[in-house]
């Protein structure tokens, strides 16, 4: 949101400056045509740069508060490296080495069944799967 505020006044900025500079180049346009009605294409710019005046210095303000000093402050002691390094101890305390996996369960274990049924069943499609 802040961040947007100060795009916003960066924009607004380039924007005047950028009318400012055409209203300039209209003028000198004007005067080598030697067209007289200068004036009034001047004025609308300058009518448009006073609209936008209260809005520039307003978000000028808005970056020069206390208030934004204290944002930045608050976003750099964020919890999030305090969070990071807790991680990082949880991971150097356990017992395996670093690029180790932990030990797994063996595989015997995990091939009985409870059910007899199921078992018996298993065993026949492994011994026909070995004829094949």
């Amino acid at each position: 949101l802040l961040e947007s505020k100060i795009q916003e006044a960066k924009s607004k900025k380039d924007t005047l400056k950028a009318r400012a500079q055409s209203a300039k180049t209209a003028n000198k346009v004007s005067e080598m045509l030697g067209n007289v009605n200068t004036s009034s294409a001047l004025s609308a710019f300058e009518k448009m740069e006073e609209k936008g005046e209260p809005n520039l210095a307003e978000a000028l303000n808005q970056l020069t508060s206390d208030e934004l000093e204290g944002k930045f402050a608050l976003l750099e002691t964020s919890s999030v490296d305090d969070d990071l390094a807790t991680l990082k101890k949880e991971i150097s305390g356990s017992s395996t080495k670093k690029g180790e996996l932990p030990p797994g369960r063996p595989l015997s274990a995990s091939l009985k069944f409870q059910d007899a049924e199921i078992e018996k069943e298993l065993n026949e499609l492994r011994q026909k799967a070995k004829e094949f």
